[in-house]
């Protein structure tokens, strides 16, 4: 006998062999309710430690709250394992399956209900073996295991999925046991570094099944970078190459899911508050007795900018979506680190490669978006401002500007070889054809969208902050956090009264304008007159506020408490809906001959891209839209040649609205057939979409672009 039939023996075995009238009624109940047998021993503990030293009250709190982080864990990491695995259940491919609930179609190894059992179990186990004794330290251990034993007795499980879940449940229970130890004996040396640490961990694992198991699709942008990294260039129509690199690395890895393309966005946002809190930590260290208060509380400070980084409403999305922003906010930040030790000259450095770092990590933010040019503008002003403007006078910062450009002299080469695209797109962007103009409206629009994502009071409290006479003039780290975020700031709320600004286009300013505030809060903490506690109560009113704010932000998706209309991450859900009911009349139109899929917006082409089966190829017409990446690429007239051979050509066109297609795609086909499709969130209209089949594909009349 191989093992499987050895392990459908077994099954048999416990699910009919040793089946009786008493276990058909009690087990059913245990299986789906074993988490009550849990509460005895919850409730015994907590006696316990009242009755006997109440010094074991936190630690039984402590042992209930890491066994519900490993069930929580164990389940998610479970489920993963399970679509792995894709093994099928027993009452789905045996016959004669003596089945007491209902049997499903997730796959069978492991079985949750034995990881989560006993993950909790071994939890409880460990932690409370110092006050807990005799037979019933053995109790969860016990529950645990009659859970596990159900599982194949109702028949959906065979043995070895609970076996299988078993060791895995009892495996994470520890690891969390072990990991809780670790953290208090780094505590005692490292509160600040073990506080953000696990703050970290925390919220990665949370982002990671957030990006797995969330309610979010693509956004437009992602969908269409993603289109970038599978026609990797030197540089793209509106941005540098970074973006499409990562992506492209990521899909390679994990192929190209929703996982592929967001896998490194967690790991810069960790990274992100890793290098804030190691330049801040190095920026307040006691060096000077001079220096001030903000000096003895450098950990302080590092910790609550590197958390709040993580908590803005501004940042966090960050840490799941991977747009340009998540890179380039840890390159500006990895920049502002490099930058502050080439300026400050530690002790044995080399001048010369610590300049270079800078000129290196600048050129790579140029290389993922182009505001990085602030950086530099900023910090020429920081030279040219405070006592060190003799580094002017040295080679080291034009030797740094020279790497820069070098790094980013692929999207020179490639703008040479296109027209200059990015200087007309930047233009466009910009407003420049606009000339000078004055508009409240757009000034007001920026203003209180800057307020909304890092909060209205931590906003107000930037100005006291980084406006401080005294220090502007005496510290030269209140002087770099100054030049590295007001110059930024104030240029886009200018640019605001003469165009459109994008409330992510200042994003960079308030870096180091949260670490003003965080090294003020610590300086008003150590006041007593009224105006400090206001702003002490203001900050931290502010960061509640933050992290609310963020909280819902991840929450809403997921519900039906906003009209669609107010909820902004309406536009990230509904795609792969569209994807399958196009892939539905797709799959129709391809028995006829070749198809071209095609829009007229580069964010409909990019989603009908990834989320269509096959992940075909689509084209974006121009009929009067401003130019994009696709009017680069080989279009459709170059397809239709190619596949003419083949057969007829027809096409499906898609456009967000239910309104009539252009005379261009008229003109385009013999025949155009319409059709709508509605897209729904828990029976909420998202958005409706014409379809439109296409046959007979004439050749299309393209114009050039008129606007960038």
């Amino acid at each position: 006998m191989n093992l499987h039939a050895i392990d459908t023996a077994i099954f048999f075995f416990i699910n009919q062999g040793i089946s009786n009238s008493l276990f058909d009624a009690i087990v059913p109940f245990i299986t789906t309710r074993g988490y009550l047998f849990f509460a005895p021993y919850a409730v015994y503990v907590l006696l316990k430690a009242f009755s006997d030293d109440r010094k074991k009250l936190p630690l039984a709190l402590t042992a209930f709250a890491v066994a519900v982080a490993a069930v929580l864990l164990g389940d998610w990491l479970g489920a993963e394992i399970k679509k792995l695995i894709a093994r099928e259940r027993p009452c789905n491919v045996l016959e004669g399956v003596h089945l007491l609930v209902g049997c499903t179609k997730s796959a069978s190894m492991p079985s949750n209900h034995a990881v989560n059992g006993f993950s909790a179990a071994v939890a409880l186990f460990f932690f409370t073996r110092d006050f807990i004794s005799g037979p019933v330290r053995w109790y969860p251990l016990a529950i645990a295991a009659v859970i596990a034993f159900s599982r194949p007795y109702v028949g959906v499980h065979y043995p070895s999925d609970v076996i299988a879940g078993a060791l895995f449940g009892s495996g994470i229970g520890y690891a969390l046991f072990l990991a809780y130890g670790e953290c208090r004996r780094w505590y005692r040396t490292h509160p600040h570094a073990t506080v953000l640490g696990s703050a970290l961990v925390s919220l990665t694992l949370i982002r990671i099944f957030y990006i797995l198991n969330g309610p979010l699709d693509l956004s437009p942008d992602e969908a269409h970078y993603w289109e970038w990294a599978r026609r990797l260039d030197l540089s793209y129509y509106s941005k540098g190459p970074v973006i499409a690199y990562l992506i492209a690395a990521g899909t390679w890895l994990f192929g190209d899911t929703a996982w592929g393309v967001r896998c490194f966005a967690p790991l810069f946002s960790v990274l992100s508050s890793i290098v804030l809190y190691d330049l801040v930590c190095r920026m307040y260290s006691p060096r000077d007795a001079h220096e001030g208060h903000a000096a003895v509380h450098a950990r302080d400070i590092a910790l609550g900018s590197a958390l709040l980084l993580q908590m803005l409403p501004m940042f966090a999305p960050f840490g799941v979506l991977l747009t340009i922003d998540s890179p380039f906010l840890f390159l500006w930040i990895l920049a502002l680190a490099c930058f502050w030790r080439a300026v400050e000259k530690p002790t044995g450095s080399k001048p010369l490669v610590s300049w270079l770092l800078v000129g290196i990590v600048v050129g790579l933010g140029l290389l993922t978006k182009y505001t990085m040019a602030f950086f530099i503008a900023s910090g020429f002003l920081f030279l040219v401002f405070t006592k060190k403007r003799t580094l002017l006078l040295t080679p080291y910062p034009y030797m740094a500007l020279l790497a820069g450009l070098i790094v980013f002299s692929p999207v020179i080469l490639w703008n040479m070889q296109n027209d200059w695209v990015t200087l007309r797109h930047t233009a466009g962007q910009a407003h420049v054809a606009a000339g000078l103009q004055v508009s409240l409206k757009t000034f007001g629009e920026f203003l209180g969208s800057q307020a909304g994502i890092v909060t209205p009071m931590l906003f107000v409290l930037m100005v006291p902050a980084l406006f401080n006479r005294h220090r502007l003039v005496a510290d030269s780290r209140h002087q770099f956090l100054f030049w590295f975020a007001v110059p930024i700031i104030v240029f886009f709320v200018l640019k605001s009264v003469q165009g459109k600004v994008q409330p992510n286009w200042a994003m960079t300013g308030y870096v180091t304008a949260l670490v003003a505030v965080c090294s003020s809060f610590w300086f008003w903490l150590g006041r007593a007159d009224e105006i400090s506690l206001r702003k002490r109560r203001i900050f931290v009113t502010g960061a509640l506020l933050a992290l609310v704010v963020t909280t819902f932000a991840h929450i809403v998706p997921a519900t039906t408490w906003l009209p669609v209309k107010m909820d902004p991450s309406q536009r990230l859900r509904g795609w792969k809906q569209m994807g399958v009911e196009v892939g539905r009349l797709h799959a129709e139109l391809a028995s006829q001959g070749s198809v071209l899929i095609f829009s007229d917006s580069y964010q409909v082409a990019g989603e009908l891209a990834f989320y269509l089966p096959g992940q075909p190829v689509t084209y974006c017409i121009n009929n009067g839209r401003r130019m994009n990446q696709y009017d680069l690429w080989p279009g459709m007239n170059e397809a239709a040649e190619q596949a003419k051979a083949s057969g007829a050509v027809n096409g499906i066109y898609v456009r967000i609205g239910a309104g009539e297609p252009p005379e261009q795609v008229l003109k385009a086909f013999h025949r155009v057939e319409k059709k709508v499709i509605t897209v729904y969130d828990r029976k909420r209209t998202l958005r409706e979409y014409g379809v439109f089949l296409c046959y007979g594909f004439r050749g299309l009349a393209q114009e050039p672009p008129k606007t960038y």
